[in-house]
């Protein structure tokens, strides 16, 4: 079945790491293959890549959308996963689920779990906050 995405006008997409840009009216495009596809609400620049669970996101968006320095990026949020992981024992859980989505080649599902890790931090950030102002 094929994947039908509607283009704003100015809107972005990346698709298998070529980026491109609505620069006319609304567009509708069809892929009627597999296609490496990333929204711009998807896409995370590299200057929002300030917290070490937006920097396992940020790796695993670049293996996703650079096939070819593919593996590169899996050993790159391997390890950041990891240092998160050290740093807090919690995301376990979330750290397996990413781990096993990456291993059977589903990254992108990986990056919308990741979005979970992303949240868990932000949690660990305001109990943290919380605790200093008592």
């Amino acid at each position: 079945m094929p994947l039908r995405l509607k283009l704003p006008h100015g809107d972005r997409i990346v698709v298998n790491g070529a980026v491109l840009e609505n620069s006319g009216d609304a567009t509708v495009l069809i892929f009627h293959n597999h296609a490496d596809i990333m929204r711009r609400k998807e896409i995370m620049q590299e200057s929002d890549v300030l917290s070490p669970s937006r920097r396992v996101y940020y790796a695993l968006q670049c293996a996703y959308i650079f096939e070819n320095e593919r593996l590169a990026y899996i050993d790159t949020f391997e390890r950041c996963l990891k240092e998160y992981e050290a740093a807090a024992p919690s995301a376990q859980p979330i750290a397996s689920r990413l781990r096993d989505k990456v291993g059977i080649g589903k990254i992108y599902d990986a990056l919308k779990e990741c979005r979970a890790l992303i949240e868990h931090e932000s949690k660990i950030i305001e109990l943290s906050e919380l605790t200093t102002q008592q």
